[in-house]
């Protein structure tokens, strides 16, 4: 048997009344909330919780398509750096002129190296077999090689490398590991000279000519400049295998050597027989050799090194401070000093107080 539920129902004590012509006023209406069945409200709040993830996953994907962009456009800066396994770094897309022979300046790097770190990581381009190309930065990997072969310091296995986006083209390739050397000072235009002759050998660029390879990798090159490489690479050309330390050949020397192997065909014949049979054994009597023959002169033995003559002595040297290597150069009324760093960043009275530093200190007494 069923129960019966009791509502309580409240009259009001005394009748109401009402004026004349006026109606009876309705109970004041709930909220259309109020109204609303538990299902309606449990699906309204569902579609504002649909909405609100929706408007976050918008923000999230156009969040992430930024960053996607913007790493794009880091890796084609070169920007974007990763720590990289020397044995996943190869070197067999871009021809490169090394020497065998002890570079002076490695131990330089190695110390720097150990002492603050690599400061400007090399320059690799991903493979499809998830290996590396360097494009630039032979030094700096062949010093990680020595340091890792000394020290067993696992840390050198590993070496800092900006990655450049796929897809540029060969020349644009040679150009990166070119324009890197070629804002220091101290490079030689047979170094250039000899990269460019490799470039034409190369078959994937397209350059059929020395000309054509040295309007390619040095185009950011002043014409003048351009016209001394080509004359060099004309030179290497002719006499470059029978030469040991053709780096140190100054460029008058070199305009004169390209003048006398352009007057007689068999000129480069005799150069190359002089240079076997003295045999020099060093840059200055390398030099020698090549100066007599650019003056016409017969060379036979080798002179003993003659002391510098006056007016054109001078003193080099290197020196290594916390901020890098720096090469240096006095002479005569002028001296010299290079490093990798651009001063022209420094305010002009830290410069002028550092250069009075120098000279006051020049002038101490030991």
């Amino acid at each position: 048997m069923s129960k019966r539920r009791v509502f309580d129902i409240d009259f009001p004590s005394e009748p109401q009344v009402f004026p004349a012509g006026t109606a009876a006023k309705k109970p004041d209406e709930k909220p259309a909330d109020a109204r609303r069945g538990p299902m309606a409200t449990a699906i309204s709040e569902n579609a504002d919780a649909l909405r609100a993830r929706a408007e976050a996953e918008q923000d999230i994907r156009a969040e992430n398509d930024r960053l996607a962009h913007e790493f794009v456009r880091l890796k084609k800066l070169g920007l974007v750096v990763d720590r990289i396994p020397l044995g996943m770094i190869t070197m067999k897309k871009l021809i490169r002129d090394r020497k065998d022979e002890r570079d002076p300046e490695l131990d330089e790097l190695k110390e720097s190296i150990k002492a603050v770190g690599l400061s400007n990581p090399i320059r690799v381009e991903a493979k499809e077999n998830g290996q590396y190309e360097l494009i630039q930065g032979y030094r700096r990997m062949r010093a990680y090689f020595e340091l890792l072969s000394e020290t067993g310091d696992k840390s050198y296995a590993h070496i800092p490398a900006g990655l450049v986006a796929k897809g540029d083209s060969l020349q644009s390739l040679y150009r990166r590991m070119v324009d890197e050397n070629l804002v220091r000072r101290d490079i030689s235009f047979a170094e250039m000279a000899q990269l460019a002759l490799r470039y034409a050998e190369d078959t994937g660029t397209g350059a059929e000519t020395i000309e054509d390879a040295v309007n390619d990798l040095y185009a950011s090159a002043g014409r003048q400049k351009r016209i001394y490489i080509r004359h060099f690479a004309q030179v290497l050309k002719a006499v470059g295998d029978d030469l040991k330390f053709a780096e140190a050949i100054p460029r008058a020397l070199g305009l004169d050597l390209k003048k006398r192997l352009e007057a007689d065909a068999m000129n480069a014949q005799v150069l190359r027989d002089t240079l076997a049979r003295v045999q020099p054994s060093g840059e200055e009597a390398e030099l020698d050799v090549l100066r007599s023959f650019a003056e016409g002169k017969r060379k036979n033995a080798p002179r003993a090194p003659s002391s510098p003559r006056p007016g054109v002595a001078k003193t080099t040297l290197r020196c290594t401070v916390p901020a890098g290597t720096v090469r240096c150069q006095a002479r005569d009324g002028k001296i010299e000093m290079a490093m990798e760093r651009d001063f022209s960043e420094i305010d002009r009275h830290k410069l002028e107080d550092a250069i009075a530093a120098f000279f006051e200190a020049l002038e101490q007494e030991d």
